[in-house]
């Protein structure tokens, strides 16, 4: 496997109660050429605190304060994009979760196919506690035009090749990093599945992906406004995504690359 350097972007708001088991989870990689950028977003908390601490650990992980603010995810990201010095970009959140394998695992995907722009994997969903809850698998191969039924990629499996697509960022539009994945893919190539479980998705009350009802607006105007379709075509692809995250989440999961054929 060559030696591409992985930047890492990690958005920080008050996270102190998991931020340091996300990091080091980035730690325990077994591919170690990674770079970690965590980019602090005015936490009042622990979390600089506690960042900075494994900062003087390993040299790898690098602390960064946005110095405009803004309380959204996509701005923290985006700051840490355009310092980002790997010829890979993939995202972690300050309260989820990776697999050791993650990295690995991911890279194997680019090397076994030259068409791919962006591999990405199954991930468990955990509560609060760290309990599985449930497990999101995907399908095998996607294409942009497959985006437009649903998000198959989690955010935090993601991983884009900034060597072929060059830097893509994040725009608010409520579903930023949805949008992103479809811009990368926008142009051509395929994202393709590790159609391995490599990382854990926390979800709590407080977490965006429990609001159903505002996760269906911003598809409504990404589908509207961002990509341009009619309104019978945003509904139709609004209403199909129901059926596809219940799949995704269900037992019929393995239907998906069935279904879902690039």
């Amino acid at each position: 496997m060559k030696h591409h350097l992985v930047s890492v972007i990690m958005p920080c708001h008050n996270g102190e109660r998991y931020i340091e088991l996300s990091v080091r989870s980035v730690l325990a990689q077994t591919y170690q050429n990674w770079e970690l950028l965590v980019i602090d977003d005015a936490s009042t908390d622990a979390s600089v605190d506690i960042v900075q601490a494994i900062c003087q650990e390993d040299a790898r992980v690098k602390l960064l304060i946005n110095d405009n603010p803004l309380g959204l995810p996509y701005a923290p990201r985006n700051f840490g994009i355009a310092r980002a010095q790997g010829d890979y970009i993939a995202f972690l959140d300050s309260d989820d979760l990776w697999k050791e394998s993650h990295l690995e695992n991911l890279l194997k995907v680019f090397e076994g196919d030259s068409g791919v722009v962006v591999a990405f994997s199954w991930y468990s969903i955990i509560d609060g506690n760290g309990h599985v809850d449930g497990l999101v698998r995907t399908p095998a191969t996607l294409s942009y035009h497959h985006l437009f039924y649903d998000n198959f990629i989690g955010n935090l499996t993601g991983m884009y090749d900034a060597g072929k697509r060059g830097k893509v960022y994040q725009r608010a539009c409520g579903h930023e990093d949805y949008m992103m994945w479809m811009e990368v893919l926008k142009d051509g190539g395929i994202a393709k599945s590790s159609n391995t479980i490599e990382a854990y998705y926390r979800v709590t009350s407080q977490s965006t992906s429990s609001d159903k009802m505002k996760a269906m607006r911003w598809r409504w105007h990404i589908m509207r406004r961002e990509v341009g379709l009619s309104a019978v075509e945003s509904l139709y692809y609004v209403t199909a995504s129901l059926f596809f995250i219940w799949l995704k989440k269900s037992r019929y999961s393995c239907l998906l690359s069935r279904l879902i054929k690039a």
